[in-house]
């Protein structure tokens, strides 16, 4: 059985398309989840941003909801959630992967965080081969 499949290893907002919508809804009226929301906003914010926009099926950060991982190859990686799945949350997803993807170890200093980004952090993940100082 193949898990695993192909994907571009530049910088990219990995998004869970199973996401609930919130913490107390699992989709929409229309039945629709929230993360499969949240792609489509990510996809028509990152455009042109050079920010590959992919997605997976759960990411499995069920107790958040509308969980993204942020990541390039070399650079601290970060699994954000509790995202609305809004224009307004993809676009400050954006701004912020724009920024990382510019910094050398995938450190955006705090003054240039996004509002929109601020309290969404849960984890940030090492590059291979390699740990965070002190």
């Amino acid at each position: 059985m193949t898990v695993l499949r192909e994907a571009d290893d530049g910088p990219a907002v990995v998004v869970c398309n199973t996401c609930r919508v919130s913490a107390d809804d699992r989709e929409t009226p229309q039945g629709v989840r929230g993360g499969a929301l949240l792609a489509a906003a990510l996809r028509a914010a990152a455009d042109g941003s050079g920010v590959a926009i992919q997605e997976m099926p759960c990411l499995f950060n069920c107790a958040q909801h509308c969980s993204i991982h942020l990541r390039a190859p070399g650079k601290i990686g970060y699994v954000l959630g509790r995202f609305e799945p809004t224009a307004e949350a993809a676009r400050a997803i954006v701004e912020y992967a724009v920024a990382y993807a510019a910094s050398e170890e995938g450190v955006v200093p705090y003054r240039q965080w996004p509002e929109g980004v601020k309290g969404h952090f849960i984890v940030r993940v090492p590059p291979a081969g390699r740990l965070v100082g002190d």
